[in-house]
């Protein structure tokens, strides 16, 4: 049956002159430089390559929203170099769905220029039909750091505020560690700042402590590796955001009750990532234990 002739005006736009209007979208403006062309620029160059004779910016606006396309929108991602990154995913991964007969596995790390910020006014109470008001001004008390250990298995998190992250601030936070796992094997996850790869500290450290330390790094820009990332993502939200410090004493205070409540009913994360299948990329999934709760109700 031949198709019925619709009502009203034809496009003048046809579909293979559109499909290269929304290629000339994804052309960056200039070469090493800016990366998005405004409409205009869009136009003009449209114009000029013989796409079309003639279009309105609000035309082409139209074109590329029908085409789910926005140039102007960009995600960052960042790339890992490490030529065995899907090697130590693998590994950290299967210690984090099973840990060595005998073992605990911790992940470490440091959450630095941690503001102790106090707010100048109070707030204004939220109502009806309008948020609540903050002023801007503020007054800090100084920074601290929060280096963290998490139980990756049974969701305990012990933790220190310090002035500073120094090799000596880890080194004594790792000596807290020891005593509290004074037997077996202690895996430690961490990333690869220069303070976790000072060999000879963690070597003499080591050696302090019969050698039952085992150090994985994960791979270089790959922290979402870390678990103890999404303990710091809490953290923030339910410690710092929108708070108001009137002391580095009051931040410290609220830090420890913060990692007390939660050891209260501990909870680890439900990690259903696997690792990668190092021939084809692909990612794998395991099943969880079944006493593992899901991350959401771990916050």
């Amino acid at each position: 049956m031949d198709e019925v002739a619709r009502p009203g005006r034809p496009r003048r736009i046809g579909a293979s002159q559109r499909l290269e209007l929304l290629s000339l979208a994804c052309e960056p403006a200039q070469t090493q430089g800016r990366a998005t062309p405004t409409l205009d620029e869009l136009v003009e160059r449209a114009v000029e390559r013989g796409v079309v004779t003639q279009i309105s910016r609000s035309h082409l606006q139209r074109i590329l929203q029908a085409g789910d396309l926005r140039p102007h929108r960009v995600r960052q991602w960042l790339h890992s170099p490490d030529p065995q990154f899907r090697q130590k995913v693998n590994a950290i991964c299967a210690l984090y769905r099973q840990a060595p007969k005998g073992s605990v596995v911790l992940s470490v790390d440091e959450k630095t220029g941690i503001q102790a910020i106090e707010r100048k006014y109070a707030d204004r109470a939220p109502a009806r039909g309008r948020a609540r008001r903050r002023e801007f001004e503020y007054v800090r008390h100084g920074t601290q750091a929060f280096i963290a250990a998490l139980d990756v298995h049974s969701g305990r998190v012990m933790g220190s505020c310090t002035d500073r992250r120094t090799q000596a601030d880890l080194v004594a936070f790792m000596e807290q560690v020891a005593l509290s796992h004074p037997k077996g094997r202690v895996h430690i996850v961490w990333d690869n700042l220069n303070t976790h790869r000072a060999q000879a500290v963690w070597d003499d450290f080591n050696a302090r402590h019969d050698h039952r330390f085992v150090f994985h790094f994960t791979p270089l820009h790959a922290s979402w590796v870390n678990q103890i990332e999404l303990l710091f993502g809490i953290y923030a939200r339910r410690v710092l955001r929108n708070a108001s410090h009137s002391s580095i004493a009051q931040l410290r205070e609220r830090t420890e009750a913060f990692m007390a409540q939660r050891n209260q009913a501990p909870q680890p994360f439900k990690w259903t990532f696997a690792g990668f299948e190092l021939q084809t990329g692909e990612p794998l999934r395991f099943k969880h234990h079944a006493n593992v709760r899901s991350t959401k109700k771990g916050r």
